[in-house]
């Protein structure tokens, strides 16, 4: 039986311009043997939704850099039930006060990564989702 890659989503929800630290994340992925989808800036919640609904995707990767976090992270998850997607684990990250996490965990968002986490640390928190995950086997992909 053929083994499933890792599909992550990395968004830019909102009208944060600031992409670089998703490009990086997105990049250290692929190298991780995942299959990165990349939506672009300056996505809606609702955008976000359609597209892991449309790319089948195992998890979904916000950043957000704006401040608007504390909307944007659990519309994005609201959005993800009202398209039939409820059950893919939401991470986010980027300048997210402390006091703020215990909201967005409870909105949904699996893990928050602030400012400065460690990118080794955020691959493997993602491999650990798609452990659990069981429509996801590997980040090996399709090997003969």
């Amino acid at each position: 039986m053929a083994k499933k890659k890792i599909r992550v989503l990395v968004a830019k929800p909102g009208l944060d311009g600031h992409d670089r630290g998703a490009k990086l994340l997105a990049y250290k992925l692929r190298n991780a043997g995942m299959e990165v989808i990349y939506t672009g800036l300056r996505q809606s919640p609702r955008q976000i939704a359609e597209t892991a609904l449309q790319e089948d995707v195992d998890i979904v990767a916000l950043s957000c850099l704006s401040g608007a976090h504390d909307h944007l992270f659990p519309r994005t998850v609201e959005c993800l039930r009202e398209v039939g997607m409820g059950d893919v684990p939401v991470i986010g990250g980027g300048i997210i006060p402390k006091e703020d996490i215990p909201g967005l965990k409870e909105a949904g968002i699996k893990e928050i990564f602030t400012s400065g986490a460690s990118m080794k640390d955020i691959v493997s928190y993602i491999q650990s989702l798609a452990d659990k995950d069981q429509r996801t086997v590997t980040t090996e992909g399709n090997k003969p």
